[in-house]
């Protein structure tokens, strides 16, 4: 048995440190930072209070992120109008040129800050893979932490949640006033 287990120690320890390295810090409410709009526009985390906000951290290098995207565009563009915010974070190793030349081309409607120092990268809890977003809720709160792709769904139905109109509608179905808050 000991023959069998010894060969497989060297890869259970390259797994842990890998495991150690890549996976971010856990964080559970906004950081109070500051970023660097790609327009030269000061974005600070505090002043999104009271709003639904979505941090996206990304690359012009990653294909998962540029897939993505799309859905993004359509989703700020949809409930943008009814406080839903997104800022958009392109990762260090990103040129500003490119990253700036990818909000042009695909037209994206939101704020993109660059991260040339990784300081948000950190505050965030060591971010290193993209995509990796948060769902920041209006108090403040991280209520979703992903990795990879997100479910747009869920996203959608979270944020949905999180918005003035959304909470008036329950309140008064919950109350039993619901005639009296339609219209």
């Amino acid at each position: 048995m000991r023959k069998l287990l010894l060969p497989l120690l060297p890869i259970a320890l390259i797994a842990v440190l890998g495991y150690l390295l890549l996976t971010p810090h856990r964080v559970t409410t906004r950081p109070d930072i500051s970023l660097t709009g790609i327009d030269g526009s000061e974005l600070r985390l505090a002043d999104y209070q009271g709003r639904p906000l979505l941090v996206t951290f990304w690359s012009t290098t990653c294909p998962a992120c540029i897939r993505e995207m799309p859905h993004l565009i359509d989703l700020y563009r949809e409930l943008s109008p009814r406080g839903l915010e997104i800022i958009g974070i392109a990762m260090a190793h990103d040129p500003p040129s490119h990253v700036l030349a990818m909000r042009e081309s695909r037209q994206i409607p939101y704020p993109i800050a660059l991260d040339i120092h990784s300081d948000a990268a950190h505050a965030f809890g060591n971010i290193r893979v993209t995509p990796t977003s948060f769902l920041v809720a209006p108090d403040g709160r991280i209520v979703m932490h992903t990795i990879g792709k997100l479910d747009m769904v869920r996203l959608r139905r979270d944020v949905l949640g999180m918005l003035p109109q959304a909470m008036h509608t329950i309140d008064c179905i919950v109350q039993g006033r619901h005639s009296a808050c339609s219209g």
